[in-house]
C-alpha cells in the first residue's frame, strides 16, 4: 500500500480511544469518583457523533478498500453511538446498585460499539469477521459482568457457547467463498459472481448458506433463536437493551452490505430460504411471546418477531428493501431500548421485577414511566402515529410493491397478533393494583432522561418521518 487513508477509521478510533481513556482513569479514580467515567464515555461518544455529522457525504476507503467510509456506514454509526449513549445513561444507577465495576462496564460498551462501527464499514469478509468478534467478545463479557448474579453468569455461558458454534459456521462459510472466488474482498467476489454466472461451484452456494446461518444467529432468527430469551433475561437489563438494539442493527448492517448489495447475484439462491425464515421467525416469535409471564422474556421473543419483519426487507431485495430496512432499524432502536429502560427503572434486586404483575399500578405510582411504557408498547405493536407504525408500513409497502403480497399479508397478521401481549402490559399498568414500586426521578435522574429521549424519538419518527426516510435513502444509495 503506497498510501494509507486513515479517515475511514476515524469514528471507530475515537470510540476506541475513549474506551482506553476510561480504563486508564479507572485505575486512578477513587470509588466515589467513578461516576465521572460515565461522563467521559458520553463525551467521547458525543465527539464521535460530531465527527460522523462532519463526514456525512464522504466516500473514502482504507487498506485496499477493505474499510469503507460512506453514508451507509455513518448512518449506522449514529445508531450505534445513540444506543451506547442511552445504555450508559440508563445504567449509571443500576450498576452502582448491582455493584458492577463501572470502568469495566463503560469500557466494554465502548469496545462493543467500536466493533459495530467497523462491521458496518467492512468491505472485506476478514475485516467483517474481526469486527464481529470485537463486538461479540465485549457483549459476552457484558452479559456476565454481574458476577453476584447466577442468572447473569448462566446467560453469558449460554451466549458464549452458542456464539462460538455460530462463529464456526460463519468462518467456514467465508472459507468456502474464498475457495470458490479466490478473494475475501466483497468487490472481487461480486465481480466473480457477475462474470461467471454459469460456473459457480456447489460449495460457493454452501458457503453463502453458512454465511446466512451466522447472520441468522446474530439477529435471533428462527431456528437459531434459542439463546435469545435466556440471554436477554439473565443479562443486566441495560445490557439487554443494548443487545436488542445495537447488536441487531450491526448484524443487519453487515447483512445489507454483504448479502443484499455486494452478493446480490446470489439472490435467487437464498430468496426462498430467507422467505421461509422471515415467516417462521415473525410467527414463532409472536406466538411464544404471548405465553410468557415475564415482560423481559416477552420482549426477547418480541425481538425475534421484529427480526422477522426486518427479514421481509431482505427478501424484497436491494431495489425496494434498502430504505425500509434502515428506517425500521432506526425506529426499532428507540422503542425497544425505551421498553428495556422502563424495566430497568423497576429493577431493585437480583430477583428483578419483570413479571406482568410487577407492572400493576405503575401508571398511577409513576405516571411518566407508565405513559412512556404505553408509548413503547403501542409503537412496538404498530399503532399510528408512532415510530413502529411508520417502520412497519414502509417494510410491508415495499413487499407489496415488489410482488411479495403474501409475505406482506402474513406480516400484517403477525403485527395484529402482537397486540395481545403488548396491550397486556398496558392493562396491568392502569387496570390492576400492587406491583413493584420502581425508582423515582430523584433516585435515577439519568435513567429518566434516557427514557424521555427514547420516547421523543419514538414520537418524532412516527409523526415526522420524512427527514429520517431521506437519510435512510441517501445512506443506502451510497453503497458501492
Amino acid at each position: 500500500m503506497t498510501d494509507v487513508n486513515l479517515v475511514p477509521l476515524l469514528p471507530a478510533t475515537q470510540v476506541l480511544l475513549t474506551a482506553l481513556v476510561v480504563l486508564l482513569l479507572d485505575l486512578f479514580y477513587q470509588e466515589g469518583e467513578k461516576g465521572l467515567l460515565a461522563w467521559v464515555s458520553l463525551l467521547g461518544l458525543a465527539l464521535c457523533a460530531g465527527e460522523t455529522l462532519f463526514l456525512w457525504g464522504s466516500q473514502e476507503s482504507a487498506f485496499g478498500d477493505a474499510v469503507m467510509l460512506d453514508n451507509f456506514a455513518l448512518f449506522f454509526t449514529q445508531i450505534f453511538l445513540g444506543a451506547a449513549a442511552l445504555t450508559i445513561l440508563s445504567s449509571v444507577h443500576y450498576i452502582r446498585q448491582a455493584e458492577i465495576h463501572e470502568g469495566e462496564f463503560y469500557a466494554l460498551v465502548l469496545f462493543a460499539t467500536t466493533g459495530m462501527i467497523l462491521m458496518a464499514a467492512a468491505k472485506d469478509l476478514i475485516v467483517f469477521f474481526l469486527a464481529l468478534e470485537t463486538m461479540s467478545i465485549a457483549v459476552y463479557i457484558l452479559t456476565g459482568i454481574w458476577r453476584a448474579s447466577g442468572r447473569s453468569s448462566e446467560a453469558a455461558m449460554k451466549y458464549f457457547l452458542m456464539g462460538a458454534f455460530a462463529t464456526g459456521f460463519l468462518l467456514y462459510g467465508i472459507a468456502l467463498i474464498y475457495g470458490a472466488t479466490g478473494s475475501t474482498h466483497l468487490n472481487e467476489i461480486s465481480n466473480y459472481l457477475i462474470e461467471s454466472p454459469e460456473d459457480w461451484p456447489p460449495y460457493l452456494i454452501g458457503g453463502a448458506l453458512l454465511l446466512l446461518v451466522g447472520f441468522a444467529f446474530k439477529v435471533g432468527a428462527v431456528p437459531f433463536h434459542f439463546w435469545v430469551p435466556d440471554v436477554y433475561e439473565g443479562a443486566p437489563t441495560p445490557v439487554t437493551g443494548f443487545m436488542s438494539v445495537a447488536v441487531k442493527a450491526a448484524a443487519f448492517a453487515a447483512w445489507a452490505r454483504i448479502l443484499m448489495h455486494q452478493l446480490a447475484p446470489l439472490d435467487s439462491d437464498w430468496a426462498f430460504p430467507l422467505w421461509v425464515l422471515a415467516i417462521i421467525t415473525m410467527t414463532l416469535g409472536n406466538l411464544l411471546a404471548i405465553s410468557q409471564a415475564s415482560v423481559k422474556r416477552m420482549l426477547a421473543y418480541s425481538s425475534i418477531a421484529h427480526a422477522g419483519y426486518l427479514l421481509v426487507a431482505l427478501v424484497v431485495g436491494e431495489e425496494w428493501g434498502g430504505l425500509p430496512l434502515l428506517f425500521y432499524l432506526l425506529t426499532y432502536a428507540f422503542m425497544a431500548f425505551g421498553a428495556f429502560a422502563v424495566i430497568t427503572a423497576l429493577a431493585e434486586t437480583e430477583q428483578s421485577p419483570e413479571d406482568y404483575r410487577d407492572f400493576s399500578g405503575l401508571g398511577f405510582k409513576h405516571p411518566f414511566l407508565g405513559m412512556a411504557m404505553t408509548l413503547f408498547m403501542l409503537s412496538l405493536a404498530g399503532f399510528p402515529p408512532l415510530a413502529g407504525f411508520a417502520g412497519k408500513f414502509y417494510v410491508f409497502r415495499s413487499a407489496v410493491l415488489s410482488g411479495h403480497l403474501a409475505l406482506a399479508i402474513i406480516g400484517v397478521l403477525n403485527s395484529l397478533l402482537s397486540v395481545i401481549y403488548y396491550l397486556r402490559v398496558i392493562v396491568a399498568m392502569y387496570m390492576e393494583e400492587g406491583g413493584a414500586e420502581g425508582k423515582s426521578f430523584r433516585q435515577a435522574p439519568y435513567l429518566y432522561i434516557a427514557i424521555g429521549l427514547a420516547a421523543l424519538g419514538t414520537l418524532y419518527l412516527g409523526i415526522l418521518p420524512a427527514r429520517a426516510l431521506e437519510w435512510s435513502r441517501v445512506a443506502f444509495l451510497s453503497l458501492d
